[in-house]
């Protein structure tokens, strides 16, 4: 019973978080100490905040991004400490360069995440050097520290890559691939009595929020690496074969949703439906055995119980029709629990074709598969114009840029007028706390405050009853670590060991400790309220501002979806690349739309709008996806064949009508009631050699009525 919670610690010791903390403690500290050695600790201090300053660009993604983004930063921090320090003994001067420097870096958001990660570097070395006054000619070789910090961490991290060039691929593969066990996990809880459906469903869609994430992730470094994409080698060619598969796989997971109450009120009494719950558990158990393999190099097996399992709830389901003379079942419900088992079957025939991957033998004999990557992956282009474009209280960036400016004008100013030793911790505070949006700033205010304060007290027992200073070194490394290492997965777990951190590292250099402790809370609490209050007040972003286009987002994308699928029948398996394309867009439309509705929940009341219609208009929109995707699976994974399509084409036409028509209502709400009808599909149920002719009439009926629901509360939104 201890294996799971075993494997999970050992599952985080061998993640890209973990990977992150140790290769960003070793490039900070490992200049602080060599120049001690010498006694020169103050020039290592320095140079160590160089290579702080740069790892805060190095997050996961391909390394030619890496390596510009840091070689861009080195050359930003260094200038910025230059300025900075020749102007900072005059007040004036410096509050100016605040509000332009916070200004400027913050409209980095434009260009992407890894952009703005640029600008929050050179604002952080603005901030820490903000105080330090000095002479021009220790300000001069100062900043030569900095940049031989920045170039040496860029060194390392460059060293790392080069040592295993696809470790990243197959962390970041591996994080992706839990996250669909957690997804089909929570599937399974359908299948569990007395669940809490609503709950249940909420749970999934911020499942589903995250598998996206994460592939897309995958989706960056994997078809951004030069060594998979161009250099077909075999480890390479592994590793995007088990992806493609998976993302297949995680459809045929979205593929099975039924009315599960339904379910449970005709065969709960049966306990088939728990038979269901334990297969589908035992198979994210797999995926999870898969997930692991990819990071400790090891090799997958597919237990026979399993697929005994299978075999056995395959039996019960026809025990279950032979048995219902009496009509105790209904015969719907009968179709339902076979269409879900051979679901499963498809899911597990998956996961064996994945498991055969990682045979050494198999693995040198694997063909690579022809993928157009430019259409999967985003680029970024660096335009001067899309800056430009934003300059307007229309772009939420803009608002974000000045709100960021102004608050660091008010931080400042308090600082200055409370006179305490270490005033740049509130514009530290600030400069992490403030993000495009309320909720989310919100969010990062409560789990700052909660670390700092968590964290001082922790640091003060530990300064109280630790004295020995190798054991405080071991501690100071441990904190640093665990700091380093959380930053991207758990905030509040981050903040809890940078705090010690940081009074333990005061300890060292002599400069107080138990009254730091106590000023940090201060400093923490002034910044948190300046942040959370200007993002209220103060050019607010309320998440409604961008419901409509996501709203019409996700429906361009399901029509989409839905015209390859019918394309797929009417043409054949020729092109699968517009297809997959399609796909890829409604999982991103339907993460975006689900994330922005879990964070109007942390916003005020009265910036809640339509929350019930919203929740509706989410789940038909997953139920859609799920019905077009189990309609796509009859082609693509059964070679349904249909020999006259054309009997379907009104209802096709008729589905697609009706998806125009609840985007143009939520472009522009008339109020009129729209009256369309629902037309039945054409085919003979008595005639044996049509069935698959039925099912497909059957998955496009179902299509069609969701997106007739869709229209009906459509014409109830008005934004």
């Amino acid at each position: 019973m201890f294996h799971r919670p075993i494997r999970s610690v050992h599952d985080f010791l061998l993640s890209t978080y973990f990977a992150d903390g140790l290769r960003i403690t070793l490039g900070v500290l490992c200049p602080s100490l060599i120049f001690a050695q010498y006694g020169l600790l103050q020039y290592g201090m320095t140079c160590s905040l160089g290579a702080l300053c740069v790892s805060v660009v190095d997050t996961p993604g391909p390394i030619v991004h890496r390596r510009n983004a840091m070689l861009i930063t080195t050359a930003l921090i260094t200038l910025i400490f230059i300025v900075v320090g020749l102007s900072n003994s005059n007040v004036y001067f410096t509050a100016f360069l605040l509000v332009c420097f916070s200004f400027i870096f913050s409209m980095f958001f434009v260009y992407g995440t890894r952009a703005a990660a640029i600008g929050t570097a050179a604002l952080l070395i603005m901030v820490l050097s903000i105080d330090d006054v000095r002479p021009w000619q220790e300000v001069v070789f100062s900043s030569g520290l900095i940049f031989a910090g920045s170039i040496w961490y860029t060194l390392l991290s460059y060293l790392f890559y080069r040592i295993r060039p696809f470790r990243l691929v197959q962390q970041t593969l591996s994080d992706s691939i839990h996250e669909v066990s957690l997804f089909l996990r929570a599937k399974a809880r359908f299948y569990h009595q007395n669940i809490d459906y609503d709950e249940n469903y909420a749970e999934l869609l911020q499942l589903q929020v995250l598998v996206h994430e994460k592939q897309d992730d995958v989706r960056e470094i994997l078809f951004k690496t030069r060594e998979i994409v161009r250099d077909s080698t075999p480890e390479g060619r592994f590793l995007l074969l088990v992806f493609v598969d998976m993302v297949d796989l995680f459809e045929q997971v979205m593929s099975t949703y039924y009315n599960y109450k339904q379910l449970h009120e005709q065969f709960d009494s049966s306990g088939i439906l728990a038979h269901y719950e334990s297969v589908i558990i035992k198979i994210a158990d797999e995926l999870d055995d898969i997930a692991f393999a990819l990071k400790t190099g090891g090799t997958p097996s597919l237990p026979t119980s399993l697929i005994e399992d299978v075999a056995t709830l395959r039996k019960e389901i026809t025990e279950l029709e032979t048995n219902n003379t009496a009509g105790k079942y209904n015969t719907l419900g009968i179709i339902a629990l076979k269409n879900i088992e051979v679901n499963i079957e498809n899911i597990l025939t998956r996961v064996k074709t994945i498991n055969s991957y990682f045979n050494k033998k198999e693995k040198k004999n694997l063909k690579a598969r022809e993928i157009d990557v430019d259409r999967f992956v985003t680029r970024q282009t660096i335009d001067p114009k899309l800056l430009y474009e934003n300059i307007t209280f229309s772009s939420t960036t803009f608002r974000h840029s000045l709100r960021v400016a102004t608050v660091m004008l008010i931080g400042y100013i308090l600082a200055k007028s409370l006179n305490f030793s270490h005033s740049y911790w509130i514009l530290l505070t600030i400069l992490v706390i403030s993000k495009p949006g309320f909720s989310l700033t919100k969010q990062r205010n409560y789990e700052r405050l909660i670390g700092t304060v968590v964290g001082a007290f922790l640091g003060m027992g530990i300064l109280v009853y630790v004295q020995d200073k190798n054991t405080l070194f071991v501690i100071l490394l441990f904190c640093m670590i665990g700091a380093y290492s959380f930053q991207r997965k758990n905030y509040v777990v981050s903040v809890v060991f940078m705090t010690p951190y940081i009074l333990v590292l005061f300890d060292f250099l002599g400069m107080g400790s138990l009254s730091v402790a106590r000023e940090r809370i201060y400093d923490t609490l002034i910044g948190s309220g300046i942040a959370l209050l200007a993002s209220y007040s103060l050019f607010p972003n309320w998440e409604y501002e961008k419901l409509k286009q996501a709203m019409l987002s996700i429906l361009r994308a399901n029509m989409k979806y839905f015209e390859e699928v019918i394309q797929l029948y009417a043409n054949g398996l020729n092109n699968l690349t517009n297809y997959k394309v399609a796909r890829k867009e409604v999982y991103v439309t339907t993460a975006n739309l689900a994330s922005l509705f879990q964070r109007m929940f942390s916003e005020p009341k009265s910036k809640q709008i339509i929350m019930t219609e919203l929740h509706q208009f989410t789940a038909l929109n997953h139920h859609l996806s799920s019905y077009i995707a189990t309609l796509s699976l009859y082609k693509k994974e059964h070679a349904f064949k249909v020999d006259n399509f054309d009997e379907f084409k009104p209802v096709v036409q008729n589905t697609t009508y009706l998806l125009n028509l609840a985007i143009e209502n939520i472009q522009q709400n008339k109020g009129m009631p729209s009256n369309v009808p629902l037309i039945r599909s054409k085919f003979n149920e008595s005639d044996q050699d049509q069935t698959e002719e039925v099912v497909v009439a059957e998955q496009l009926d179902l299509i069609q009525k969701v997106a007739y629901d869709i229209v009906k509360l459509s014409e109830k939104i008005k934004i």
